[in-house]
């Protein structure tokens, strides 16, 4: 086996991971003070979010072709500048179509690094130190978007929005300069043939479907607009052709031999549980403190700081401990754990104390720590090296999609709870009744994101620890 420089090739990716993942989140709070200055709706301020994550439906899908065509400091140098323009564009946005166009190449930067990272990962790390490698990834994908609110709080209320972006850009040249240094050609370029009607397909399907539940949390006409039907179920239909496409192929797009692993079904179902209870939960609560608990941005943002942090440290931890005695022991505990936390969460107050609120989000955040590295390390473990890229690939797509359905069933949830409240009300346009309203349609959203999490529990008993072989072509038991 070839030796890597294996911490600076994990800085460069890491570094850069960090900033991408920051700016996801950092933005998410700014989103009330942007729709002053460029005078738009909420709709209009959500597409900043829903346009990201569009771009990542769309794109991420072909990174397991991309990562056959070039090399892997082509795909490196490429991602980085188009994080580094979108960030830059950023900064200097003197309108919302300028921000727009800023987060788009954001998201395609971010794109095309988080699968490289996966795969680099893979290819460089032997799989008895691999669970440790996933987790110092888990500890930057979970505690940069942590942190991205807190910091965001503070530059909003002494500096100005732009700073988000201005903060970024060192880093992420810094990051450049590293990878461009010690990043080595990891894997090597076959070049399949590019499937046109595959791209199309796939661009279709997973965009229609992250775009029509994202339009769906919007709220004007919500689940019943034609908009969002005919994008769903146009959406699947795509998908559905992709798929049967992918399996006629010789050389698929995305190949979905990936799916006759039964270990990697099952990692990429918890982790799935796992990016939806995070999404929805995340939304709801930050939400719910601001407007809810009316507390501050800053505030709201300090008091998820200690369970995403812990989230992120933990990860490595998690990563070793998988290392040594296999998932089953990590993940069956780690959903009961969040299954318990949620049920709290289900019935907070604005009378419930911070440090409550503050100690059950940290449970819920150590719990899936515990589930979400062991499972999607020992998911990718099972397959074969030359289904890495497209493991990683359908990995990091059906995420995104995950999240999009994730956070509109969120919202959904939350709107018709608060709707439901305020019809029944005396008095509907009172502060006092509004928070009762969002404390309502938030408790109903937590007990969504516990029926998902007992959902996850009793997949966890079927878990089985991956031995990696990898001479046999055929898939190991």
């Amino acid at each position: 086996m070839k030796q890597y420089n294996t911490k600076a090739i994990m800085a460069s990716l890491l570094i850069c991971g960090f900033v991408g993942m920051f700016s996801e989140t950092a933005l998410n709070i700014a989103i009330t003070n942007l729709m002053e200055v460029f005078h738009i709706t909420a709709a209009t301020a959500q597409w900043l979010t829903t346009g990201f994550l569009l771009t990542l439906g769309v794109l991420m899908p072909m990174t397991g072709l991309l990562l056959q065509w070039f090399t892997t400091r082509q795909l490196f140098v490429f991602s980085l500048a188009s994080s580094i323009v979108g960030t830059l564009v950023g900064a200097l946005a003197f309108n919302f179509e300028m921000l727009m166009v800023a987060r788009v190449l954001q998201a395609a930067g971010m794109g095309l690094l988080i699968p490289l990272m996966f795969n680099t990962i893979l290819v460089v790390y032997p799989p008895d130190k691999r669970g440790a490698a996933m987790g110092f990834v888990g500890l930057v994908i979970m505690f940069a978007p942590a942190i991205g609110p807190t910091v965001a709080g503070l530059l909003i209320e002494y500096l100005a929005w732009n700073y988000i972006f201005w903060l970024s850009l060192p880093f992420l040249i810094i990051g450049l300069l590293v990878g461009l240094k010690f990043l080595e050609n990891v894997t090597e370029v076959t070049k399949p043939r590019i499937d046109v009607l595959s791209v199309v397909l796939s661009t279709i399907g997973f965009g229609g479907v992250v775009f029509g539940f994202s339009k769906a949390g919007e709220g004007d006409g919500g689940w019943t607009s034609p908009v969002v039907i005919a994008c769903i179920v146009i959406g699947l239909i795509a998908i559905l052709l992709f798929a049967l496409r992918q399996l006629s192929m010789r050389e698929p797009m995305m190949n979905l031999r990936v799916f006759k692993y039964p270990m990697f079904i099952m990692g990429l179902l918890l982790v799935l549980s796992c990016m939806m209870i995070i999404l929805s939960s995340m939304i709801i609560l930050p939400m719910y403190l601001q407007n809810g608990m009316k507390l501050s941005a800053f505030t709201a943002g300090l008091m998820l700081l200690p369970g995403s942090a812990l989230n992120g440290i933990l990860s490595p931890r998690m990563g070793r401990l998988f290392d040594k005695y296999g998932p089953k022991w990590l993940v069956i505990p780690g959903l009961a754990i969040v299954g318990a936390m949620l049920w709290f969460f289900s019935g907070i107050t604005p009378a419930s104390s911070i440090a409550f609120i503050v100690a059950l989000h940290i449970g819920l955040m150590v719990g899936i720590s515990m589930v979400w590295m062991p499972a999607q390390t020992n998911g990718l473990n099972q397959l074969p090296p030359e289904l890495y890229p497209h493991g990683t690939a359908v990995m990091n797509t059906l995420q995104q999609v995950a999240g999009a359905i994730g956070t509109a069933v969120a919202i959904s949830i939350l709107t018709s709870g608060m709707e439901k409240y305020l019809h029944s009300s005396p008095a509907p346009n009172e502060m006092n009744e509004i928070a009762k309203a969002m404390t309502f349609g938030s408790q109903h959203v937590f007990l969504f994101a516990m029926i998902v999490t007992l959902i996850g529990l009793a997949l966890a008993f079927f878990i089985r620890r991956v031995v990696v072989q990898h001479r046999a072509m055929h898939p190991s038991h």
